[in-house]
């Protein structure tokens, strides 16, 4: 059988503060296209493009003396894509059979300068500009600090419609924008917090979410006893709860990559198995003859849970 998939993409290119592509592919014998965002006057619908936001951010907060310096910091050609689809099987929801069974996929590639703290956060933050599940024109909203997880809440509250956020954040386990993810918040006295040179993150108090959010890999830790999940249990950090890495190179390993899941609606049936740290070092390191990309593939399978009458 021939599967036919769909992209919505965005590429760029350019320096090293260009970020090479982001996109969502889906299958169109299961699901369908709905909407994809409309932000900004940017030609490429769907797409949050970071620099239009950074434009109106320093329009908006930084004194003109300072907005030049204050783009070089924000422009780094980031993208994340948007979509919502909808699922071709039946649904099974117990309250209501049959009606339209509906996902939203978030999927970015954040900034990798480490010495770019605040924008890294910054744009964790910003990737959802829409307001409500009513995909208005992001021209019709001005661009703000909170955006992109205010949004989705809205998203979620409106339409009652399970979330995927994923992507490569350039963030490690217990950094502040993983922990913004993973526990809906930032600790006021994050260290990442020290570097915010524009005061884009102020106040503290707007850096949380009421999502359910979880990284599918922590499942491991909730799993039981079962063949080859000892193995993969040890290829996790017990620490975090998330793998030891997700890329490898000559300079660096460690986790930057995640899928994060609406817990309320989502369980994860199912995870690819992680790779071993020897086995791509007798290459040396990644990318390798065997594996073309410095970053290993995440994949995870999920069923969307039956919810009950009130």
């Amino acid at each position: 059988m021939c599967v036919i998939y769909v992209v919505v993409l965005q590429v760029f290119n350019g320096n090293i503060n260009t970020i090479d592509g982001c996109a969502t592919f889906f299958r169109r014998d299961r699901f369908s296209h709905v909407k994809k965002y409309e932000v900004g006057k940017s030609l490429f619908r769907g797409v949050v493009e970071f620099n239009k936001a950074a434009q109106s951010l320093t329009d908006a907060l930084v004194p003109s003396v300072q907005k030049k310096t204050a783009l070089s910091r924000l422009v780094k050609d980031n993208v994340a894509l948007i979509v919502v689809l909808e699922a071709k099987f039946i649904n099974q929801v117990i309250d209501n059979p049959g009606k339209r069974q509906l996902v939203c996929v978030a999927n970015t590639h954040v900034n990798v300068h480490q010495d770019l703290k605040d924008v890294k956060l910054w744009q964790v933050v910003l990737q959802n500009p829409v307001p409500s599940y009513a995909f208005l024109s992001c021209t019709q909203f001005p661009f703000s600090v909170h955006t992109l997880l205010k949004g989705l809440e809205k998203i979620a509250a409106s339409a009652n419609i399970p979330m995927l956020v994923c992507g490569d954040f350039n963030a490690i386990p217990g950094s502040a924008p993983h922990a913004l993810l993973a526990m809906g918040k930032v600790d006021p006295m994050h260290p990442d917090l020290v570097v915010d040179p524009l005061g884009i993150l102020r106040p503290l108090s707007k850096l949380a979410h009421q999502l359910p959010l979880v990284s599918a890999y922590s499942s491991f830790a909730r799993m039981g006893v079962g063949l080859g999940l000892e193995q993969h249990r040890r290829r996790m950090d017990p620490s975090t709860n998330e793998p030891l890495f997700t890329n490898c190179t000559r300079d660096f390993i460690g986790t930057l990559d995640y899928i994060f899941y609406s817990a309320d609606s989502l369980t994860v049936e199912s995870l690819l198995e992680l790779l071993d740290e020897d086995s791509l070092r007798k290459d040396t390191a990644l990318p390798s003859p065997e594996w073309s990309s410095d970053h290993i593939a995440l994949l995870a399978e999920f069923r969307c849970m039956p919810r009950t009458r009130r």
